[in-house]
């Protein structure tokens, strides 16, 4: 697989009251096309800044970014960057701009100066994507949380992209609105090979990942598979951060004396060793 995104020596600072804020230090991460990379860290970590820069929201104070090849400095390619990786942010009522679920989703394409008649194929297969096509001529307003953030990632997908960066899009939902959106995250990634970037603070959604990036102070400071990352319990709670439940009773069952395997992810996992302890 071939690099979507490079990252090469990011720094990033701004000014707040009248002092200088590093929010990003020599920061290095490549992302493949195709991959599914969970960015987890507590508030101030760096994350969000990270993912704003990935498609050109921020621009690096030193050092590149690369997305496909095209440098986020050169102002003759953001806009083929934004096409190239789309973002989903948390609140989805920010994200939607007409008053037809349709009419929404067509809004970017319109603005790409697309034809009506593909126009209305990518409305069309976009929703399908998403399972709202029977939604196409709501009013968004109407929608549960979970249903308008369906409805924002279809406007994303309409204008064809790469690489979808989401940024905590689940944090205003509850656990059925997550489940429908990290469902249909999945199967972006997996069915239709969209390369997904996704930021939470939720660490079950990060378990089926191909890799986990922990941050704190603007640096990368674990990195690895959800079964390297997450066994980790003690180094992550240092930092203030969760663990999958599952992973934490495996933890605290390792304590008690019993020989559960430390990087057990799900459920069913915890069931199977559960059941073979004599």
């Amino acid at each position: 697989m071939g690099k979507m995104i490079e990252i090469n020596q990011v720094e990033y600072s701004y000014q707040s009251n009248e002092a200088e804020v590093k929010a990003l230090e020599n920061l290095c991460l490549n992302i493949r096309q195709g991959e599914f990379v969970v960015i987890i860290g507590h508030n101030g970590s760096g994350k969000s800044t990270l993912a704003k820069h990935m498609n050109a929201l921020l621009l690096p104070t030193k050092g590149n970014v690369l997305v496909k090849g095209m440098n986020t400095q050169e102002e003759s390619s953001i806009w083929d960057i934004r096409q190239t990786a789309g973002m989903v942010f948390q609140n989805p009522d920010n994200q939607l701009v007409a008053t037809i679920v349709e009419e929404d989703v067509a809004f970017g394409p319109e603005n790409l100066g697309i034809p009506p008649a593909e126009i209305l194929k990518r409305v069309e297969s976009s929703l399908k994507s998403v399972d709202m096509l029977d939604f196409r001529h709501k009013a968004p307003h109407l929608l549960s949380g979970g249903q308008k953030q369906r409805i924002a990632i279809a406007g994303v997908i309409a204008m064809r992209p790469d690489c979808i960066i989401f940024d905590e899009p689940t944090a205003m939902l509850d656990p059925s609105g997550r489940r429908e959106v990290m469902s249909t995250i999945k199967r972006l990634n997996r069915e239709e090979n969209i390369t997904i970037v996704h930021i939470t603070h939720f660490m079950e959604e990060a378990v089926e990942a191909d890799r986990v990036i922990v941050m704190e102070a603007g640096k990368i400071l674990i990195e690895g598979t959800p079964r390297e990352v997450f066994p980790r319990v003690s180094a992550l709670k240092a930092l203030g951060l969760d663990v999958p439940q599952v992973t934490e009773l495996a933890y605290q069952l390792n304590q008690a004396g019993l020989a559960v395997p430390e990087d057990t992810l799900t459920v069913d996992e915890m069931v199977e060793y559960l059941c073979q302890l004599k």
